[in-house]
């Protein structure tokens, strides 16, 4: 720098020419000239040393991709580079596009990576959903867990999603999680999307309670439509991942923080349904959305709900009030839950019978002693009371990895 404002204060005194100024500083002409123009322009400033790299490399991502890059990348932050290259060939096929690897180091550089937590990775838990191989095979229900929205109202989004495709059918807050509210949301969703196979939730209520078979009236609803209620076992949310990671994603795009009230934080629920389902392309369906997955169910919702047929090899009785049916001239308490069903009795010897709800068995009852005692895996009944019972039926409800095909049919 000393030599460069060196050369050009004498230059300015005029004292020498150009020839013999570069001569003694032993530079060339052009050279000279280019200092001299750069301090005219910047002054000293001018002089520093510049990279002489070029600005742009002969194969670097174009400036048009790399702001289309940024701006997707903006308006969804926990986009990662394969989802954002998949928008950029969907939205413009047959388009050369830069890889992922680049794409990362380009929202590296910009400072566009949210950091995340280092966790230990663990096997993924596949086993319980193995049998959701098509569309409506299997639905999956929770509630997302409660929040308050910045007026202090308490919001509980009810969310439901197809297994196989991800697919996002409802994500509605509700007033009260009770059955008819609950009951509400389903039926609209079989309106419109007709009807699974198998409805997946943990053992909590409205989907469970503590009775008999741990039916509850939704699952009876359920089972009369020819839906089976699965249940994950009691402490394991992983049963049931692939719906608890989309209520990861859910609670990150809506409700952190949460709308200013329970009306525009449904339309923040509403706008993450539509990206989720048409728009964010998900890595385990081979990077498209759950749209290009999901096919409506050909079971339509019924105008009646259909009672339960049972054969004529059962005794049928009627569940009264208080959850009591009548045999011979005992009232026999069964479940408050199935009051106003019908339930099925199938002889197994002169003393036991196996309960059944539609096509579920659910109890076994011992005419004998009059009372009704739960499904039991490899043990008897009435050990030490000198009359063992049958071999248990089957449970009612499917466990996590069983199919829905498996059940024991009537």
């Amino acid at each position: 720098m000393e030599e460069k404002l060196r050369f050009v204060f004498e230059h300015e005194l005029r004292e020498r020419t150009m020839t013999e100024l570069c001569e003694r500083y032993e530079i060339t002409r052009q050279t000279g000239y280019v200092w001299l123009r750069r301090y005219r322009e910047a002054g000293a400033a001018g002089l520093v040393e510049h990279s002489r790299a070029t600005h742009r490399h002969h194969n670097q991502m174009p400036q048009e991709i790399e702001q289309q890059v940024l701006e997707l990348r903006q308006a969804h932050m926990r986009w990662g580079p394969r989802k954002l290259k998949r928008i950029l060939e969907r939205d413009e096929p047959g388009r050369s596009c830069p890889a992922a690897s680049t794409i990362g180091a380009l929202l590296q550089r910009e400072g566009l990576v949210v950091p995340r937590r280092k966790r230990v990775r663990t096997a993924p838990y596949t086993a319980p959903l193995a049998h959701a191989d098509g569309p409506n095979r299997v639905w999956c229900a929770d509630f997302k867990g409660w929040f308050r929205t910045g007026d202090g109202e308490r919001i509980d989004p009810l969310t439901i999603s197809d297994a196989h495709s991800r697919y996002l059918l409802r994500c509605q807050a509700v007033e009260k999680t009770d059955t008819a509210r609950v009951q509400a949301i389903f039926e609209a969703a079989f309106r419109e999307y007709g009807m699974p196979a198998a409805i997946r939730t943990d053992n909590g209520a409205p989907f469970a309670s503590r009775a008999l078979a741990g039916l509850s009236r939704l699952a009876v609803w359920w089972i009369k439509l020819g839906i089976v209620p699965e249940r994950i076992a009691a402490g394991h949310p992983e049963q049931n991942g692939r719906h608890e990671r989309m209520h990861r994603t859910l609670s990150q795009e809506t409700a952190e923080p949460p709308a200013a009230n329970r009306r525009k934080q449904q339309r923040a629920s509403d706008r993450f349904r539509q990206e989720y389902n048409e728009v964010r392309p998900h890595e385990a369906l081979g990077m498209r959305t759950p749209a290009e997955v999901y096919a409506p169910s050909a079971r339509k919702f019924p105008e009646h709900v259909p009672e339960p047929d049972y054969p004529v090899n059962m005794l049928v009785r009627s569940v009264r009030r208080k959850g009591h049916f009548r045999w011979k001239q005992d009232e026999v308490f069964l479940s408050e839950v199935l009051w106003g069903e019908r339930v099925g009795l199938l002889q197994e010897n002169d003393r036991w019978f196996t309960v059944y709800f539609a096509q579920h068995p659910i109890a076994l009852f011992d005419s004998q002693q009059l009372r009704v005692a739960p499904l039991l895996t490899n043990s008897k009944l009435g050990e030490g009371e000198g009359d063992a019972s049958p071999s248990p039926s089957p449970s009612p409800l499917v466990e996590p990895d069983q199919k829905v095909s498996d059940m024991r049919p009537v």
